[in-house]
């Protein structure tokens, strides 16, 4: 298995990837992912690969502290496909993406999972992240995008 920074023939397998962790995406909606997760700094999307297929992958970002110094990072997206997890796939993504946190000078690092997928959390927590929602509350709200001009 190898890690490596994702490219517009993976969108494919990306496509597939996605809609098995229950976002259902087209070869060409995840390429427009694609291109806009390698336009920024800070930003990585990452796949697993065994014999030239696709078979995992990780999505992470960095932001800045605005309260203290240094950054921290955020997992926006982990999936391994159904047929190759337990296997070391995610965790080894999970590594390569604090690699990469590391690098951009994260001080910490992040990643949600809804409360259904009660498979990723013993994950997480044998990783060494904590459920910091035990002390602290989530707020989130949809915005509306409006047409420009």
């Amino acid at each position: 298995m190898r890690v490596r920074e994702a490219a517009d023939a993976d969108a494919g397998a990306i496509a597939h990837l996605l809609t098995e962790l229950g976002y259902p995406h087209s070869a060409d909606e995840a390429r427009s992912r694609l291109e806009a997760w390698t336009a920024g700094e800070r930003r990585l999307l990452l796949v697993a690969t065994e014999d030239e297929a696709t078979i995992g992958l990780v999505a992470v970002a960095a932001v800045p502290y605005l309260e203290r110094a240094g950054s921290w990072a955020r997992v926006v997206a982990l999936a391994v496909a159904a047929t190759h997890r337990r296997r070391g796939i995610g965790r080894e993504l999970i590594a390569a993406a604090e690699e990469a946190a590391i690098r951009w000078g994260c001080v910490t690092i992040e990643a949600t999972s809804a409360r259904r997928r009660v498979e990723s959390h013993p994950f997480y927590l044998g990783l060494g992240y904590e459920d910091r929602c035990r002390r602290s509350a989530l707020y989130r709200r949809e915005l509306v995008l409006r047409e420009p001009g």
